[in-house]
């Protein structure tokens, strides 16, 4: 199984290319939406990287994704300029799904 990337900047689509995942540069909702279509009919993706920009954009599809598709995995990568996400991010997470409170 391979990675695939799903960025809106060609810096980090160029990074990971470097790496060995291949991937598209996506701009707008429309665009992001069929991109993570197509990515999904891949059988040989396992992981499906996709930058936070880009997750912001289309927030019902990945919340979908997250709960409903058990392959590929969908991880949201910060860009080249980092992360938009609190230090708490984790911690939050884990206490909306879980409802444990992490200290």
């Amino acid at each position: 199984m391979k990675g695939f990337l799903i960025s809106d900047n060609h810096d980090t689509l160029v990074l990971l290319k470097l790496a060995g995942i291949g991937g598209v540069v996506v701009h707008g909702p429309a665009e992001t939406s069929r991109a993570v279509e197509s990515a999904l009919a891949m059988k040989d993706v396992g992981v499906l990287l996709i930058t936070e920009v880009a997750a912001e954009s289309i927030p019902d599809k990945v919340m979908e994704i997250r709960s409903k598709v058990t392959l590929p995995l969908l991880i949201e990568i910060p860009d080249r300029h980092g992360s938009r996400r609190g230090a708490d991010f984790l911690s939050r997470y884990i206490r909306e799904a879980i409802g444990v409170k992490m200290e």
